[in-house]
């Protein structure tokens, strides 16, 4: 079970030819489970409206339809996931990640990311 970093879910979603090839390979195994953090859908919007970020829908309506076309299921925000986050120590100073990492650990998935600070976490598990 592989959860999709922002950055993930956008090159997967653009082709994915920027995942590296485990990644690739992890997606592509029949038995794969893909999820993404609700909080991708927020860092993808403020990402837009900032102008970081071009997409050719609004943000809700490519994230719906990444997310539909590639049958990732998404995963709510809770309690436990929030409060979660700020108690992991201080290696990233994103919140996003801090949720995708606590959503991770809470519920036993693989993180997909290029990033190091997401990887160096301890008791997550990721992939590059």
């Amino acid at each position: 079970m592989v959860l999709l970093d922002t950055c993930a879910l956008l090159w997967l979603a653009a082709g994915g030819e920027s995942l590296s090839v485990a990644a690739r390979e992890a997606i592509a195994d029949p038995d794969a489970r893909l999820f993404v953090s609700a909080i991708t859908a927020f860092e993808l919007g403020v990402k837009h409206r900032r102008g970081a970020l071009k997409l050719p829908l609004a943000p809700l309506a490519w994230y719906e339809r990444a997310l539909d076309f590639h049958e990732i299921q998404e995963i709510p925000i809770d309690g436990r996931v929030a409060a979660g986050s700020t108690e992991l120590p201080r290696l990233h100073a994103d919140p996003c990640d801090r949720i995708i990492v606590a959503t991770a650990q809470r519920d036993g998935l693989t993180i997909l990311t290029p990033d190091p600070l997401i990887r160096s976490y301890p008791k997550t598990h990721s992939l590059w």
